[in-house]
């Protein structure tokens, strides 16, 4: 995936669970893990602005462009 998740990391420098953030941000444990873990195809503009929010974070704090092409071959 080009696009790499570190969610897991701010969580942890915040000293926040995800349950907590879970709860926050209005989102099941499931979704978020599916995020959490980098195998979410999309994500809300919406949701990443709370998580930004409630987190006290960057967007490139928690996504970031690993500078490859991703290869979509496997959609078809």
């Amino acid at each position: 995936m080009a696009i790499r998740v570190y969610l897991e990391d701010v969580l942890k420098a915040r000293g926040m669970t995800s349950k907590e953030l879970c709860a926050l941000i209005g989102i099941t444990e499931a979704n978020l893990s599916i995020l959490r873990s980098g195998k979410a195809k999309g994500v809300r503009f919406s949701t990443i602005n709370k998580i930004c929010w409630y987190l006290g974070c960057d967007v490139g704090d928690i996504l970031k462009f690993d500078g490859k092409l991703e290869d979509n071959e496997d959609e078809e």
